[in-house]
């Protein structure tokens, strides 16, 4: 960790896989939101275990890519809840996302197909258990 925080890269969302509350995302479902940030000058925000009252960081770059929506994020040195010292220490390494569904098929399982992101967050328990960050720096 240096003085400027942490930077990190991981998946905040799988895609064809179940999540612990039924939904199931499809590839394309955030390329509309992807664009969306992409044409305005603020970055996604990058709070801590979804509070809007504890944002963190940004997320720097996203996509998607054959597995899910890839993100590259940086935290705050000074971040709360010392979120960057426990990503560091690999204790808390989740990955979730705050979404409003665009389009969806289904009820359970939902098959969301245009979703509007919100937000990404540091999370101890993501809704998708695998949707984890993979490199710290």
């Amino acid at each position: 960790m240096t003085a400027q925080g942490v930077r990190f890269a991981g998946y905040a969302a799988l895609f064809d896989r179940q999540d612990r509350g039924g939904d199931i995302i499809r590839k394309g479902a955030f390329a509309r939101a992807i664009a969306w940030w992409r044409g305005r000058s603020k970055a996604v925000p990058l709070l801590w275990q979804h509070r809007p009252d504890k944002p963190i960081g940004i997320i720097e770059s996203m996509a998607e890519d054959e597995r899910g929506l890839r993100v590259i994020g940086h935290v705050r040195a000074d971040a709360p809840a010392e979120a960057a010292v426990l990503l560091k220490q690999g204790q808390v390494n989740g990955l979730s996302f705050g979404y409003r569904v665009a389009k969806a098929d289904g009820r359970h399982p939902r098959v969301l197909k245009d979703l509007d992101l919100i937000e990404v967050s540091l999370v101890t328990f993501p809704m998708q258990p695998a949707a984890r960050v993979h490199a710290v720096e």
